[in-house]
């Protein structure tokens, strides 16, 4: 009897903190294993007791991996009504305060043992190798696919020398995921462009909006009317999230929109700003703290306003249509598979803005059709990552070796050839502190310390003990 196929997905943060890159793999993981064909490992990143103050919400805090994978998978099975049959592994990490990201201590990869190593998937794989240093992702895999999530250029380009940053960044980025994945996703045409790379939106929503969206429309066929409030959005209240847009828009058109109400929903580093700028406007506009959007709260809202243009693929946008409301959004790449849905609502500049919430406010939302709300779920999402990565008729296989022995037996070849050097020049140059500091690595982040390394069990690296976070 074969062996069943591996698939192991890396990602870059974990709940409690409710990032798309913590929720989305985990929603990945846990459809790939439903029907029990693979065995999905999921791994992501423990943090210290200093780094999980940072970054973790309401002071939630854990002694042990084992304790925040118990927290994650009641989570799961609270929003799903199943459990779910993978596993979840940790890798030591770091947060980085200037990058408001959680990156990799040491090599990750080697938390997978050759004999499981068929599939990686790299949840925002320039994230991950950035200064990755280790076995090579390609050599380690037998099929290594990057899922990009983030729209990284559009978030540098409004920093100081932004063109410059993202001028840079773009070609290291590109140089990175090029010599670690044979195959690359792009949520949408909103990211940058790479090799080998295909535009396909592999993330589905949480099935608690759907319930709500079908609940909504059964209200919706027997009273008529389903939604008893008007506008509304929910981010992460820092200005890059669409904050500094749509107060823009709504400042532009005060005129227009008179007596428009609008509740805004979020925490963050710019809430103090946001309301500052808010408060200056003679619009209704209400600053709430943030709250999970499947909250009771919002369930009466008819219509979600969202003119962000920095996500990749939005996933309140998704949200919101799933409960069934009305969108008004950008006419930007990035909504393109929003499209599909009546409900979904473009425009174009500050005028059809204007025309496009007046006209929401005044209808009531289109029911959606089967085919529409199977479209947002995860079982959907799955099938189209799997069609993408092209796995969909792999699992009833054995996997072979494929992409890295051919890749082994054209070395010859100069295009072969020369990623073996780029990848060279990689593994050297963040193998040293001096070069990852220049590059801005976090520093000591090529080993483990010795708080991360007793937390995980693993073995205190030489020269690292008495170090720590």
């Amino acid at each position: 009897m074969d062996r069943k196929q591996h698939i192991a997905i890396f990602t870059t943060a974990s709940l409690p903190w409710m990032t798309g890159t913590a929720v989305n793999p985990l929603f990945r993981a846990a459809y790939l294993s439903k029907d029990g064909e693979r065995n999905i490992t999921l791994v992501i990143p423990w943090l210290s007791s200093n780094d999980q103050g940072l970054v973790y919400p309401c002071n939630i805090m854990f002694s042990s991996p084992s304790e925040q994978e118990m927290y994650v998978r009641q989570w799961l099975e609270e929003r799903t009504g199943f459990k779910f049959a993978f596993s979840i592994r940790f890798y030591p990490g770091k947060f980085s305060r200037d990058k408001r990201s959680i990156l990799p201590v040491g090599d990750i990869a080697e938390l997978i043992s050759d004999e499981e190593a068929d599939v990686a998937v790299l949840e925002e794989p320039e994230h991950l190798t950035w200064y990755h240093h280790g076995k090579r992702w390609k050599t380690k895999f037998r099929l290594v696919i990057g899922v990009i999530h983030t729209n990284y250029l559009e978030y540098v380009k409004r920093e100081k020398n932004g063109r410059l940053q993202a001028f840079l960044l773009k070609h290291v980025n590109s140089w990175v995921v090029g010599i670690y994945c044979h195959k690359v996703i792009r949520l949408s045409g909103a990211t940058q462009d790479y090799p080998n790379s295909i535009i396909c939106n592999v993330h589905g929503v949480n099935p608690k909006f759907l319930e709500i969206g079908q609940k909504k429309m059964e209200q919706q066929q027997n009273e008529g009317k389903a939604f008893s409030k008007g506008a509304y959005y929910i981010g992460k209240m820092i200005w890059s999230k669409g904050y500094k847009e749509l107060l823009k828009l709504l400042g532009d058109h005060q005129e227009e929109l008179t007596g428009l109400e609008i509740d805004l929903y979020g925490n963050g580093e710019d809430s103090d700003q946001v309301r500052k700028a808010a408060e200056k406007l003679e619009l209704a506009i209400r600053i709430n703290p943030g709250r999970d959007h499947a909250d009771p709260l919002f369930h009466d809202y008819k219509v979600f306003l969202n003119p962000s243009t920095t996500d990749v693929v939005c996933t309140t946008t998704a949200e919101a249509l799933a409960m069934g409301k009305l969108v008004v959004c950008a006419n930007h790449i990035s909504n393109d598979f929003f499209k599909q849905f009546p409900n979904c609502r473009t425009y174009d500049d500050g005028e059809g803005f204007v025309d496009a919430t007046r006209k929401a406010l005044s209808e009531e939302p289109a029911q959606m059709t089967d085919d529409l709300r199977y479209a947002l779920s995860w079982e959907a999402a799955t099938e189209r990552f799997l069609k993408a990565a092209q796995l969909d008729q792999a699992s009833t296989t054995k996997l072979s070796r494929t992409a890295s022995d051919n890749f082994m037996s054209t070395s010859l070849n100069l295009k072969r050839r020369l990623e073996d050097a780029s990848a060279y020049v990689h593994y050297v140059a963040s193998g040293y502190e001096m070069s990852r500091r220049a590059f801005g690595a976090i520093p000591g982040s090529l080993q483990p310390d010795e708080e991360l390394c007793k937390d995980l069990g693993m073995p205190t690296p030489p020269g690292r003990r008495g170090s720590r976070s």
